[in-house]
């Protein structure tokens, strides 16, 4: 009844209903588990290369449509801020994107889908915080919580979240612990609603991640400052209620979004490592339980992307351009069973509800995507059967001149 009102809400609205990966916040209204229409990818501006803005691209991703495989649009943003992550808010009618460097916050309209408007950019964050970096956007009803990873003060990697209404204007702020175990590094945000429990992860601050990758893991001092955390907050309180030991800078969180389900899995990147997060009676525990690939090769794993029924995960490693997919039937057991390699170098990766489509970027971080013949900038999209990946469409975003391929988000027709 709730999902049916809410559909009826989007119609009379006149706002899009959008086809969803997994990943998005439980509290985004009316997930549509069908066919999505619109790709959305945040982009990183290159130096000449076309207008050598960030931008928010759009691509056709419905294979009965015309536009199929192609750029229907791009909104660029007036500038090159390091563009990463983005998330949509609770109702679905607009789409934030952060910039690590600029730290700026660019609200885009998606009352047409096929044609988004940057209507706001928040400039406020550093003033109102201290924090640098917006890397996480994640709706809570009328809300957006900010996950960042820097502050303003001296670029390290103590941070915190921050909370934006609709609007765009600035609620609240939320240091992560650096007591009591904590380190106080930031990354990732998920919210499992019927625990009241919201997790957050940990990479490193803007002196790290603003400076060439091959000069960062020749600097041992640097290395040492990566997150080895994850913090258990309650949810309504906003307070952390336990710091978890993860080593290797643990990325992007995902909660298995079966009912019931209380456990949630992370890859640590620099360890190339898979974390289980669950709660064992009243506590919180974390448990290292599998490996990605030969961690002495330093795969690095950038993105995961859990199935709708908790049951499979895939995994992007940036270093050998390789996708994987992991059976979590058990999830304490994590076991690989197919790999392919669908880049020279490969980060992002989105799938939608049904599992049959699998879309995957290229780039990393300005300064640490490889170089030379290795350097593709790309999106790629993947037909899934359960067997085998086999691609449907490729966009070069160097050929566009688009710049480089970041995160991806979906969107769909109005009703």
């Amino acid at each position: 009844m709730k999902t049916l009102l809410a559909l009826a809400l989007l119609a009379a609205l006149g706002l899009p209903a959008a086809a969803d990966e997994t990943c998005n916040s439980p509290y985004t209204t009316a997930l549509i588990k069908g066919q999505e229409d619109y790709l959305h990818v945040w982009a990183l501006g290159v130096k000449d290369l076309g207008d050598g803005q960030d931008k928010l691209v759009t691509i056709g991703a419905n294979p009965k449509a015309k536009d199929y495989g192609k750029v229907v649009g791009s909104v660029s943003v007036g500038g090159r801020g390091e563009a990463h992550h983005m998330g949509f808010t609770d109702d679905r009618r607009f789409l934030w994107a952060g910039g690590l460097s600029d730290n700026k916050i660019y609200v885009f309209d998606l009352k047409d889908p096929a044609k988004p408007k940057l209507t706001k950019t928040i400039t406020d964050l550093g003033a109102k915080t201290g924090y640098l970096g917006p890397h996480t956007f994640y709706a809570v009803p009328g809300r957006m919580i900010v996950g960042t990873l820097s502050n303003t003060k001296d670029k390290g990697g103590v941070t915190g979240v921050a909370v934006y209404n609709n609007k765009g204007e600035f609620v609240a702020k939320y240091d992560l612990p650096v007591a009591n175990g904590g380190d106080g590094y930031g990354y990732d945000v998920a919210i499992n609603p019927a625990k009241n429990a919201m997790l957050t992860s940990s990479f490193t601050g803007f002196n790290n991640y603003m400076r060439p990758l091959g000069e960062l893991i020749k600097d041992g001092e640097a290395m040492k400052k990566f997150g080895n955390t994850m913090v258990v907050w309650d949810h309504k309180s906003m307070k952390p209620i336990k710091v978890l030991a993860v080593p290797g800078a643990p990325l992007e969180i995902r909660w298995s979004p079966k009912p019931g389900d209380n456990w949630a899995i992370t890859a640590a990147a620099l360890t190339s490592k898979l974390w289980l997060v669950k709660q064992e009676g009243k506590e919180w525990v974390s448990r290292e339980v599998g490996t990605i690939g030969d961690p002495a090769k330093i795969p690095l794993p950038v993105d995961i992307s859990i199935t709708a029924d908790g049951k499979g995960l895939w995994v992007n490693t940036f270093m050998d351009g390789k996708t994987r997919y992991f059976d979590l039937s058990n999830p304490e057991k994590p076991k690989q069973t197919y790999e392919k390699v669908t880049g020279k170098q490969v980060n992002m990766i989105s799938q939608s509800w049904d599992g049959k489509r699998v879309y995957v970027s290229s780039s990393l971080l300005e300064n640490w995507d490889k170089g030379g013949a290795d350097n593709e900038q790309f999106v790629r999209a993947f037909d899934w059967d359960g067997k085998e990946l086999k691609q449907a469409f490729e966009v070069d975003f160097t050929k566009e001149k688009l710049g480089r391929a970041h995160h991806m988000k979906f969107s769909a027709k109005p009703i």
